[in-house]
């Protein structure tokens, strides 16, 4: 009886000791993963931090079934004959374009990086620049369009702790400018988020 008892008493500290080493390496690693994260908080943490606003743009040019987020690019780059402009990169960190029959989501600046698309009020510091290619001035945004807007935008305010009130038009900060254009109705494009 006794070694039987003894059996089951070795198996059971055996376990207890291959458990203990388990929980010794998951210790190990997930102090290596804060570590990561710490430094990973340390290079994009203090911009990311003072991110308070999403500012809507319109590019005030017609959209087509080409993509023209590079000739956006080009033109805020000083590339494009007649560009008063210099920037490293495109002022905004996103776009929204009509590609082909469906409209798309592009890169731009990367969110770790200041805009250069609203100088007011430090907003170029303070927030993510989202261009809606298009102009909105005469006629309002398509719906898909919209609609994807909508979906880029919820994402980028639960990601970034962004409220709703803050997702402005550039026109909110920059009266002589009319972004997202005149037709782009910005109470309605929040309570849709």
């Amino acid at each position: 009886m006794a070694s039987k008892m003894d059996e089951r008493n070795h198996i059971v500290r055996n376990g207890i000791i291959a458990a203990r080493g388990l929980l010794r390496t998951a210790d190990r690693r997930l102090d290596e993963l804060e570590k990561g994260l710490d430094a990973l908080n340390a290079t994009i943490g203090p911009f990311i931090a003072e991110l308070t606003h999403i500012i809507l743009h319109h590019s005030l040019t017609a959209d087509g079934q080409t993509v023209s987020w590079d000739a956006i690019r080009r033109w805020h780059t000083g590339e494009t004959p007649g560009s008063k402009y210099k920037f490293d990169d495109i002022g905004y960190h996103f776009g929204i374009e009509l590609v082909g029959n469906q409209y798309e989501i592009f890169a731009g600046r990367m969110m770790t990086e200041e805009g250069a698309h609203c100088v007011e009020q430090r907003m170029n510091h303070r927030s993510i620049g989202i261009c809606f290619v298009g102009d909105f001035d005469g006629d309002p945004p398509p719906q898909a369009q919209w609609g994807l807007g909508v979906k880029l935008v919820r994402s980028l305010c639960a990601v970034l702790g962004i409220p709703k009130e803050n997702v402005c038009g550039h026109r909110d900060f920059a009266p002589y400018k009319s972004c997202p254009g005149k037709q782009f109705k910005i109470e309605t494009f929040r309570g849709e988020l």
